[in-house]
């Protein structure tokens, strides 16, 4: 009986002893104290990599706290870690170690890595195993009899979640030693400077560069360097595109590494820009460089462009989205220039994001294509620098309507400003108000005197909006009288801007034109602008039939026969002449049939 239970007593004791000398020594020096392994301590000797001298470092634990407050390890390397007691953590972690390092014969330092950086994992793995007992030893226990398949904690190490990484796991492989490209290819970035958790998007976009031979991924790194590019830069654009790693694609990178530094930008710079959780197109890139750099830049504008604004060279796509957009509204490419050169500091994507949030919103406010077209090419660098507010929601905080709003941006698109995310918005003075306001300030600078009775008697008199007594008023400077003389002009005869645009120009222009007077005559006689054209015409033909038969004084002013009574015009001007009355009969039937 003795002899049967001495192998079980035997094995029982090997483990006891076993299993506190392992896990306890790796758990006090290397999960506790975050242990860091020299870069330079591990050497590739073919398949097989060899810690030379593993030096341990006692540091002190570093905590990074999220957005939301909680504190969470950074050994952790998920939120789920949260949810496993640390003790626990640490007995699982240390099985794991023991498992993968001493069982199945891992390099420590990678064996260590991922049990430390694997939490949903080591999560799962609980969950199989009895948690009443000892942690440790009921999942060395469990791993004795199931063998892990060691592709997730590795994946999840790198980088990867689970649902990113099942995908990728091989059918019919669950040990990592038995795909020893992947570990060769892993261990060559890791000894590069590649941070072990960006292996894992590596992985995901460039996957063949995990099947390279001895030696193929080595040459390709160092590749870059011979380039011109310095080791940590190489970090970082490998780490940011690995598919720079295949095949021939690295020229285009290398291409516009040199015409960078051409233009006066130096490499850490562009180092200091790059960021590894993007992922770069460096031949787009390298085209949209060449646009540019044809647009009229001199090399110091370039350079200066892109060092200012570097998202429009390195967010290609979005910058070409922007010139595309631009264009299909008529911008031109020297238009597009000049705005490039003075772009607003606000990130290309949110610019474009703006442009096409300000033509949605002119859509809805059904304002005409032609207007949003002259908008757009008048003004991109200020649609694009303002995110306005919902239509609705302005409508309603401006008390107004879609049509009072189109008129205010086509007059003055710079309102825009004022109705941002985040800006108050007032209601818009009443339009009876507005155009009262409008008025008084059209006749303060005709020089009337705020308040004065002169001003009282001007706004009664005045009919019409500010905006439409300016257009009045320009008819006749355009016309070629002095504004100042038309300011005196009015204060005499104020009621003659209370006719439409159109009819004043067509009395000034039958005044010249049609009776052959100056325009110096609308100055001293401006009542001329009261009567009708058929009223002037008719009188004037009159007065000329009587002038030429020599009844009349043919020096008159324009006012003297013009503004007389009607009976006085008959007695003076018609009767003068026995034939009078029948040419004046005539003349009406003529003029006012006409």
């Amino acid at each position: 009986m003795c002899v049967r239970l001495l192998p079980l007593i035997i094995m029982s004791h090997l483990q006891k002893l076993r299993i506190p000398s392992i896990v306890k020594w790796v758990s006090s020096s290397f999960i506790q104290n975050n242990h860091r392994l020299s870069k330079s301590s591990l050497w590739p000797t073919g398949s097989h990599h060899i810690a030379q001298n593993p030096r341990l470092y006692r540091t002190k634990t570093v905590n990074l706290e999220s957005e939301n407050g909680h504190r969470t390890s950074q050994a952790s390397g998920s939120e789920n870690a949260g949810k496993m007691p640390p003790a626990t953590r640490r007995e699982a972690q240390a099985a794991l170690l023991e498992y993968l390092h001493s069982t199945r014969s891992l390099q420590f330092v990678d064996a260590d890595y991922m049990s430390r950086n694997s939490p949903i994992f080591l999560e799962k793995l609980l969950k199989r195993v009895d948690t009443e007992e000892n942690i440790g030893r009921s999942i060395a226990r469990f791993l004795r009899y199931h063998p892990i398949n060691e592709f997730e904690p590795f994946f999840e190490s790198v980088g990867l979640k689970p649902n990113e990484y099942s995908s990728l796991l091989p059918r019919s492989l669950i040990f990592l030693s038995d795909d020893a490209m992947l570990l060769e290819n892993y261990y060559v970035l890791c000894q590069y400077g590649v941070a072990r958790n960006k292996i894992g998007k590596m992985y995901v976009e460039a996957r063949e560069v995990f099947g390279y031979d001895y030696g193929v991924l080595q040459s390709k790194l160092r590749a870059f360097e011979g380039g011109g590019l310095k080791q940590s830069t190489v970090v970082k654009v490998v780490a940011s595109s690995p598919y720079l790693l295949i095949g021939d694609a690295s020229k285009a990178l290398i291409k516009i590494w040199e015409k960078l530094k051409s233009v006066g930008i130096e490499d850490d710079w562009i180092e200091g820009y790059l960021l590894e959780k993007n992922t770069y197109d460096w031949s787009h890139i390298l085209e949209l460089f060449c646009m540019l750099s044809k647009n009229g830049y001199t090399k110091e504008q370039l350079g200066g462009l892109i060092c200012q604004h570097p998202g429009l060279l390195f967010d290609e796509r979005t910058t070409f989205s922007l010139i595309g957009f631009l264009l299909k509204f008529g911008v031109t490419m020297n238009d597009i220039s000049s705005l490039l050169l003075q772009f607003p500091q606000i990130q290309v994507g949110k610019f474009v994001e703006n442009l096409r949030r300000c033509y949605h919103f002119f859509i809805e406010l059904e304002m005409d294509v032609i207007d949003i077209g002259s908008i757009f090419r008048a003004h991109p660098g200020l649609l694009g620098s303002c995110s306005l507010k919902k239509l609705s929601s302005l409508l309603s905080s401006l008390n107004t309507g879609k049509k009072r709003m189109c008129e205010i941006i086509k007059n003055n698109p710079q309102e825009l400003k004022n109705w941002v995310l985040g800006a108050r918005t007032k209601p818009l003075p009443t339009l009876r108000k507005d155009w009262k306001e409008k008025k008084i300030k059209f006749l303060l600078d005709l020089g009337f005197i705020e308040n004065s009775s002169e001003m009282k008697a001007a706004l009664r008199l005045f009919r019409g909006k500010g905006a439409e007594l300016q257009e009045r008023f320009n008819c006749f400077v355009n016309a070629g009288i002095d504004p100042k003389d038309v300011s005196e002009m009015l204060k005499v005869a104020p009621h003659v801007l209370n006719q439409s645009k159109d009819v004043i120009e067509e009395k000034i222009d039958f005044l010249v034109n049609g009776l052959g007077y100056p325009i110096s005559s609308v100055v001293v006689f401006p009542q001329y602008l009261s009567y009708t054209v058929q009223r002037v015409k008719l009188r004037y033909s009159m007065y000329k039939w009587s002038t030429d038969r020599g009844t009349v004084d043919p020096k008159l002013a324009l006012s003297t026969f013009i503004s007389c009574t009607e009976p006085t015009f008959i007695r003076l001007y018609v009767n003068s002449h026995s034939e009078g009355p029948q040419v004046w009969e005539e003349l009406k039937k003529q003029i006012y049939h006409d």
